[in-house]
């Protein structure tokens, strides 16, 4: 596992940080969480990723993800497919 981090700092006015800090208490964690639904949400962080960077269990990234509404895409196709391989490893 690699155990480097990057530091990455965020500039914002004055006004929007307090009235963020307001309704986050912690805003560093804020931001991370924002960071890590949005990234999960647009397919750029996986579950797993998401896990590691907020250092949660399998089972409270998956509580977060919910209480965030950030649900895995999945439509129609992805169903007919996942129906498909269950159908042949069923006759195997």
């Amino acid at each position: 596992m690699d155990t480097k981090s990057r530091h990455i700092a965020v500039e914002l006015p004055e006004d929007i940080a307090t009235h963020l800090q307001a309704a986050w208490r912690d805003l560093s964690r804020g931001t991370l969480e924002a960071i890590a639904v949005e990234g999960y949400r647009d397919g750029t962080l996986t579950r797993d990723q998401v896990g590691r960077l907020l250092e949660l269990s399998f089972w409270e990234t998956e509580a977060f993800l919910k209480s965030r509404q950030a649900y895995l895409a999945y439509n129609e196709e992805d169903f007919e497919n996942d129906r498909k391989d269950i159908d042949r490893i069923a006759r195997q």
